[in-house]
């Protein structure tokens, strides 16, 4: 591929796991190409920036990302700039980036993600900028390359798009309409996975829990569910763990929670968004259930795993929301006792139902509560960790710790992150680790090489 075999690219992801995953293939498809990662952003041949539009902090950080690239752009004429992802769904951000970021050559979307190559060959031989942004999905497009970040896990999508509406939420118009992938697809994708190395794998989609993947076996053409499909990669042999994000609690099944007391495998771990306490703002925000049905489901999952991790998602300041409704939200996280939780501002989307709501709270009111929602469950989540003290856990250890080269770092089976001394050699195994010291936001421990099982 001649001069094409030197040049270097380099991705920067903005927003969940499901962007992450969409980088990875984007880079795998570059390596495919014969392209290799380049060290940084300046000194790459092409860049991607792949763009979230959940939350404005992501907006304001691809802006910024983004101007840095027009002296770069301006010295080096051949620099390719390359934009994607959510916020590409939006006319008007696209509208934006071509008066003030004219220095952009591709602006592509969620949905054709699969034509980059194209696209990039395209711009290469004939020196042109390139808009192709599809409104709508196609079909689901199997078998395209990933570059791993990590050699023994990986993110595995298992459906795309969302049907929930949420009013403050702009994904169903970004990502489009839910579809399911074929389970003999997942399960088989699962396998190679495992066998390319992988032993934890993370299941991914807008709602996990409204999975509905059609079989194509002649024998059996049932529509699995995602607990089916649970069950099902429980059976594969070597992987060691199954996790998923994100779970809706509408659609939370008595079979998806009996799964964690049949399903070895399935990590003793859930990540359930409740986005407030309040019955009311959570009918204001189109979530269709109340507190009560929340705390009911939280509850069977204690009776059948109760020592199960639980995580949330948090919207503080939402339109309307009282100090009340406020105090219902506070009164909730009491009652669950998250292990952790991911607290937001609520800022306007544009699209959105919520953005034309009145009655916006004022950035004061939503920062106090913010900071009280904060105080709560920080304090929640350093008794829990202190509990561990003492304690045997199974760790997946990922690589170095990022503040400590000389540290490894891993995640228990209930995604606590623990760091502890040992050797690199051990990236990638699954070692028992003694828990030392349970601090607010991680756990500290030293490996053992024999012990009790894992309490």
């Amino acid at each position: 591929m001649g001069d094409i075999q030197k040049k270097t690219y380099h991705v920067t992801t903005f927003g969940c796991q499901m962007n992450e995953h969409d980088s990875e293939i984007l880079a795998g498809m570059l390596e495919e190409n014969g392209y290799v990662k380049g060290k940084d952003r300046k000194n790459s041949d092409v860049v991607i920036l792949n763009t979230c539009s959940v939350r404005e902090n992501a907006d304001k950080r691809f802006f910024g990302t983004l101007g840095q690239l027009k002296k770069t752009k301006e010295a080096r004429p051949e620099y390719t700039v390359c934009v994607c992802g959510c916020m590409m769904q939006q006319q008007h951000i696209i509208d934006t980036i071509k008066q003030k970021y004219p220095w952009v050559d591709i602006i592509f979307g969620t949905h054709n993600m699969h034509e980059f190559p194209k696209l990039l060959e395209s711009v290469m031989s004939e020196r042109k900028k390139i808009t192709d942004v599809w409104g709508e999905a196609g079909d689901i497009v199997e078998g395209l390359p990933a570059k791993r970040l990590y050699k023994h896990k990986s993110f595995v999508n298992i459906m795309y798009g969302c049907n929930n509406f949420c009013t403050y939420c702009i994904v169903p118009y970004t990502r489009g309409r839910e579809r399911s992938r074929a389970p003999e697809d997942i399960i088989a994708e699962v396998r190679d996975l495992v066998a390319d190395g992988v032993r934890e794998i993370t299941l991914l989609g807008q709602n996990v829990n409204s999975y509905k993947g059609r079989s194509r076996s002649a024998e059996n053409e049932k529509i699995w569910d995602f607990a089916d499909l649970i069950y099902a990669l429980n059976e594969i042999e070597d992987l060691e763990r199954i996790r998923f994000m994100t779970s809706h609690p509408k659609d939370l099944s008595d079979k998806l929670i009996q799964a964690y007391a049949d399903c070895d495998k399935l990590c003793n771990y859930i990540h359930l968004p409740v986005q407030s306490g309040s019955s009311r703002i959570l009918r204001e925000m189109n979530r269709k259930y109340t507190k009560e049905h929340y705390l009911e489901l939280i509850g069977k999952i204690k009776k059948v795993a109760p020592d199960i991790t639980i995580s949330t998602d948090i919207i503080v300041g939402f339109p309307g929301e009282t100090e009340e409704d406020f105090e219902e939200t506070l009164d909730l996280v009491k009652k669950v006792e998250y292990d952790s939780a991911f607290t937001f501002l609520y800022s306007i989307r544009k699209g959105t139902p919520a953005a034309s709501y009145e009655n916006q709270i004022p950035e004061d009111i939503k920062h106090e509560r913010f900071n009280r929602l904060v105080e709560l469950i920080n304090s929640i989540s350093a008794v829990k960790n202190k509990a561990y003290e003492g304690r045997v856990e199974k760790v997946l250890v990922e690589g170095e710790s990022k503040t400590n080269k000389k540290t490894l770092t891993g995640r228990t089976e209930g995604f606590k992150p623990v760091n502890f001394e040992g050797s690199k050699d051990l990236i990638g195994r699954t070692v028992k680790v003694r828990i030392t010291e349970g601090k607010t936001f991680s756990l500290f421990g030293e490996v053992i090489t024999d012990g009790p099982k894992t309490e």
